[in-house]
């Protein structure tokens, strides 16, 4: 570990390894004791400035000359508008230049970079932030609007359904009524018909009996009928003339008319007054709205694994996750719950967590070996080896960086350190502060630290039962000890992650319950219709969705919770 990056370490001679050096040279950026101070103002390859140990970096930090090695560069010209040495001025190449203390230019652009900073960070983002809420705001309204809007064409569909029923029903009792007048003529006539062939079948027998009569009486006296008779002539045809029904075309634009019509749509451009005025002080809290948490959560799927202490879960895409427990064996599974693919860590000891790097790549921790590892294309390689601290949690944020929270070797201090990746060395190295960015008080143990997209490092106090946010400075925003409402147990919280929203969202292994906060750490609410039993890593996907692991079962429980 480089002395001068740890906190916790003595300094020593960056040459012989002597500790208390006395002196520091403020070029190359060594410690040096007595003896190899000496030795280092020998090598005339370059300059150095040798200054003592407790006035190192207290001077400028001047750029070296790019013709001239040997020097640097303290004078800058104006006409070419670059660092030049005093051995520059005096070639002819900046011959009548006008060169100026190099710390003038420095402070000029210092004052540029601040108000550059200050419009971006205090004028501009929270403008965006306002845009991005107001568009929010307006896919609000507009899916509350479009739902009006059907629903006043459905009623007004109703309504025309019920009319053009109406109208059918008014049809088909004209055709009733038509149909019964009908009938009641056609009865009619056949009862008469009927009537008069039963009266004339009478007569037939009657005359076939006088027929084959041999009374001359009878015979002589009759008399014919027919002529005078009724029935010669025959009853009317009656022939119904059914009615016809003719529709007509049905004309859309009338119908449309007739229906209603919806006004025209447009969407507008407006410019936005770019002349905003930077406050002195002004709040950077995020006006970004929230997506809506889900009143009822639900489980998409669970995902039974062989761990008997399932401890972390790490999404490395929305359709796999990395697990770990007590075991050496880090193992990937799919949404199916089938196993894809099982490493073993190099010290064949457990790994105390695990996270996937912003490059895909599968990053543990190993507490046995004082290391953290990262697994590319299959091969295992070391990335970085503490001295005198173990790591245990480890956490990938979004820029890239880790965070890895460790514990003395006689385990009464922790803390979390930031590691930026190097992609000369394919390492990771201490933020360029080299201050631990968080400390725990004695005897106090740290479970879990994420980053929020707010660049906020939330921090599981196991011990004090707690999660502690800070900012990236290190200064404690707020302090979560549980809901206003009290739980059956205490509250105890362990695994730790964050959406899209900045919404925090805790494992309370003790109650069985998931804990939502805002990025405040206001209490949103709990997820605890899942039936969990004794949750304890979490993770989120890219699609917000929650995957919790229960330690006592082994099991990984997929949840959706907002949307």
């Amino acid at each position: 570990m480089d002395p001068k990056r740890s906190a916790q370490d003595v300094l020593r001679c960056n040459l012989c390894e002597t500790p208390n050096p006395q002196y520091n040279c403020d070029i190359c950026h060594i410690n040096l004791c007595k003896m190899c101070a000496g030795e280092h103002l020998l090598d005339e390859s370059k300059e150095h400035r040798v200054v003592p140990i407790r006035q190192r970096g207290y001077g400028p930090d001047y750029p070296t000359c790019l013709k001239h090695t040997k020097k640097h560069c303290e004078l800058h010209c104006e006409q070419c508008d670059i660092p030049i040495c005093t051995q520059c001025v005096s070639s002819n190449e900046h011959l009548g230049h006008k060169a100026i203390d190099i710390m003038k230019i420095f402070d000029t652009k210092k004052e540029l970079l601040k108000n550059d900073l200050q419009e971006l960070d205090i004028s501009l983002i929270p403008k965006y932030h306002e845009i991005a809420a107001a568009i929010s705001i307006q896919e609000t309204e507009l899916e509350k609007h479009s739902k009006s809007l059907t629903i006043a064409i459905c009623k007004r569909g109703e309504e025309l359904h019920r009319e053009i029923d109406e109208t059918i029903r008014k049809r088909k009792t004209e055709i009733n009524q038509m149909q019964i007048k009908c009938l009641a003529a056609l009865d009619k006539e056949k009862t008469e018909i009927s009537q008069s062939i039963s009266f004339i079948t009478q007569r037939i027998v009657n005359l076939k009996k006088l027929l084959d009569s041999n009374d001359l009486y009878l015979v002589s006296a009759y008399k014919s009928k027919n002529d005078i008779d009724r029935f010669r002539k025959l009853p009317p045809f009656l022939r119904a003339k059914f009615p016809c029904f003719s529709s007509k075309k049905i004309n859309t634009e009338l119908l449309n008319q007739e229906f209603g019509m919806l006004s025209a749509f447009s969407i507008d451009s407006h410019e936005h007054d770019n002349k905003m005025e930077i406050p002195r002080t002004v709040s950077l809290s995020s006006v970004v709205g929230h997506s809506r948490l889900i009143d009822q959560p639900k489980v998409i799927t669970t995902i039974d694994t062989d761990f008997k202490n399932l401890l972390s879960v790490a999404c490395l895409t929305d359709q796999q996750i990395w697990t770990r427990g007590k075991s050496n064996i880090i193992k990937l599974y799919n949404l199916q719950g089938e196993l894809l693919e099982s490493i073993r860590t190099k010290s064949e000891q457990m790994p105390r967590d695990i996270t996937v790097s912003k490059n895909g790549n599968l990053v543990y921790t190993d507490f046995f070996d004082r290391t953290v590892n990262i697994l590319k294309n299959k091969q295992i390689s070391e990335v970085m080896r503490f001295q005198r601290w173990r790591p245990l949690r480890v956490n990938s944020t979004v820029s890239g960086d880790l965070l890895v929270t460790m514990v003395g070797d006689k385990k009464k201090r922790t803390k979390v350190v930031r590691c930026t990746y190097s992609t000369d060395n394919q390492t990771f190295l201490f933020d360029s502060k080299a201050q631990p960015l968080y400390f725990s008080p004695p005897n106090r143990s740290i479970y879990y630290v994420i980053e929020n997209k707010n660049r906020d490092i939330c921090v599981v106090d196991g011990t004090a039962c707690a999660v502690d946010v800070v900012n990236q400075a290190g200064k404690l925003r707020f302090k979560y000890t549980g809901p206003p409402c009290a739980s059956k147990k205490p509250f105890c919280p362990v695994g730790i992650c964050t959406d899209s929203q900045n919404r925090i969202l805790i494992a309370d292994n003790a109650n069985d319950t998931i804990h939502i906060l805002d990025q405040n750490g206001q209490f949103l609410k709990y997820i605890d219709n899942c039936d969990f039993h004794e949750p304890y890593g979490l993770c989120v996907d890219t699609r917000d969705n929650l995957s919790v692991t229960e330690c006592s079962i082994g099991k990984v429980k997929i949840i959706q919770y907002s949307k």
